[in-house]
This record gives structure tokens, C-alpha cells and sequence, in this order.
């Protein structure tokens, strides 16, 4: 074996970072911001999106006894 005493480096920090996606540099003019009265539906509409019950599949009439 080698004389080099082995350190516990995590090997993906040894390689530096890649340059970022041209992609991710917005050109062109800024998104005209919304106003409170948009802000507020949008949460509205948020809200009620992640607390909607999802519809479930329709039973059978049938009980297990009549089905086996």
C-alpha cells in the first residue's frame, strides 16, 4: 500500500461546480409584478387546490361475503 494517508473527503467536493445554463440568465425586461388583488386568488385558488378532497373510485354494491 501507499504511504498516503487516506482522509474521508467526499469525492463529488473534489470537482467544481459546473458553470451555469445560459438558460438560467433571464434576458430581456423584468415580469410587471401583480397586484394584491391577483396575490390573493392566487392563494385562494392555492388554498383550495391542496385541500380539495381527491374524488375516489366508486364502490361496488356488492359486499365481500356476496363477492367470493
Amino acid at each position: 500500500m501507499g504511504s498516503t494517508p487516506q482522509h474521508d473527503v467526499d469525492p463529488t467536493l473534489a470537482y467544481p461546480e459546473p458553470p451555469a445554463s445560459p438558460l438560467w440568465h433571464r434576458q430581456g425586461p423584468k415580469p410587471r409584478p401583480i397586484t394584491p388583488e391577483q396575490q390573493r386568488r392566487n392563494c385562494e385558488l392555492l388554498l383550495r387546490a391542496q385541500y380539495t378532497p381527491r374524488p375516489r373510485s366508486p364502490r361496488t354494491t356488492e359486499t365481500l361475503a356476496e363477492a367470493s
